[in-house]
């Protein structure tokens, strides 16, 4: 059994550390950009949440700078969220459990690595049909995440879809956009876990 995983707003806090690299953009670029507007709604491409505050073809090159400040300014401001080693405990004790983010996939792993986050494998960059494809590919049966379009991946994959809303989305958001549960959070995981695998043994 594989469970998947997002990561910003699911097993981390992120915003304090978002926050900084897009205070050091504004400085460094010019850009007039609301970073707490921008960490209120984590989720979608890095590119994307540019692009709506400067041109988009500036928006890959910043992105790229983003990239590139992110694991000096971020990575020290960045906790797991309450319950996250617990599920991942959780998932690993019935088979295996993997990241899936649109975050860049090296960043990822450098929060993986410092906050002893125990997953099989990180999938970086994946966003909506990406992530559903992550999912496929890697036979998921499980997608916990945050963010409506987690549980449009999930649908999408055939996965049951855990939202939880640690992240920008209502309960109601995360239910219509296919999640099968919504939690309060990941401390609630590790409990309904175990009814759901055994009911599905």
């Amino acid at each position: 059994m594989t469970t998947g995983f997002d990561l910003d707003m699911t097993l981390i806090d992120s915003r304090p550390g978002i926050k900084a690299v897009y205070d050091r953009l504004v400085v460094e670029s010019g850009t007039a950009i609301d970073t707490e507007l921008v960490v209120s709604r984590l989720g979608p491409p890095l590119e994307w949440e540019l692009a709506q505050w400067m041109p988009e073809a500036d928006a890959e090159r910043w992105a790229d700078r983003y990239r590139e400040l992110y694991p000096e300014l971020a990575l020290p401001l960045v906790e797991a969220l309450p319950g996250a080693h617990a599920a991942i405990g959780a998932a690993n004790a019935r088979g295996r459990s993997i990241l899936i983010t649109a975050k860049h996939g090296p960043n990822a792993q450098l929060h993986v690595d410092r906050l002893g986050l125990e997953v099989a494998e990180v999938f970086g960059r994946a966003w909506r049909e990406g992530k559903a494809d992550v999912l496929r590919a890697q036979g998921a049966t499980t997608y916990v995440g945050d963010h409506a379009h987690d549980m449009e991946a999930a649908v999408s994959s055939g996965a049951f879809g855990v939202g939880l809303t640690t992240g920008p989305c209502s309960a109601d958001e995360l239910r219509d956009a296919g999640a099968g549960i919504v939690l309060g959070s990941l401390e609630e995981f590790p409990a309904w876990f175990g009814e759901h695998a055994a009911s599905s043994v």
